[in-house]
């Protein structure tokens, strides 16, 4: 039987939030259903928007939790339990802050370092123990607020940078599954 996992990209729900930095795994979700010729539809157990995807023997579960990001632990711990998925086949892309914009790394476990998406999921399931994306955003530059920046749509000349992060995020969700964590760490954790 192939392997199941939930893909969840976190943001918040929207149009006034889609081009934010806030939404970028959000954004890398969309990419991985459009590489897997599939759309987003709204899940009847879950406030979510999901989309089943395959690649190779392994089935994905794509996720973009329509609860603002500070409740994204209900939706995803609800998915997590409709599909029978345990967290050691969750992972999460989010924003980072303190890695610059088009960096990635990937890692498992960890703390929520602030994250307050990353807090609700660990609250949800009583653990930390799954896979992360971290999208870099880079940090704002002089005394704006980082909740203030976040929630700001990126530069237009950003704009290359943001369509690499995304193409190169669902790449690094395709490599976590076929290659596993360390060949990925090595791959994109330069």
């Amino acid at each position: 039987m192939a392997n199941q996992w939930l893909i969840v990209g976190l943001g918040n729900p929207g149009p006034t939030y889609a081009l934010t930095r806030h939404n970028i795994g959000a954004r890398v979700v969309d990419e991985l259903a459009r590489r897997g010729n599939s759309k987003l539809g709204r899940h009847k157990r879950a406030l979510a928007d999901v989309a089943e995807v395959r690649i190779g023997d392994n089935k994905l579960v794509l996720v973009k939790p329509l609860s603002y990001m500070n409740d994204s632990g209900g939706p995803t711990r609800a998915l997590a339990a409709f599909y029978k998925i345990d967290p050691d086949h969750i992972i999460v892309l989010h924003d980072e802050l303190d890695i610059p914009l088009a960096t990635i790394r990937v890692k498992l476990g960890g703390g929520d370092n602030g994250h307050n998406g990353l807090k609700s999921i660990r609250g949800s399931f009583g653990t930390g123990e799954w896979y992360r994306v971290r999208l870099g955003i880079g940090r704002p530059e002089g005394r704006q607020d980082p909740a203030d920046f976040v929630l700001k749509p990126f530069a237009s000349a950003q704009a290359t940078d943001v369509d690499f992060l995304v193409s190169n995020g669902a790449d690094a969700v395709e490599s976590l599954i076929s290659q596993g964590l360390v060949a990925t760490q090595n791959a994109y954790n330069s």
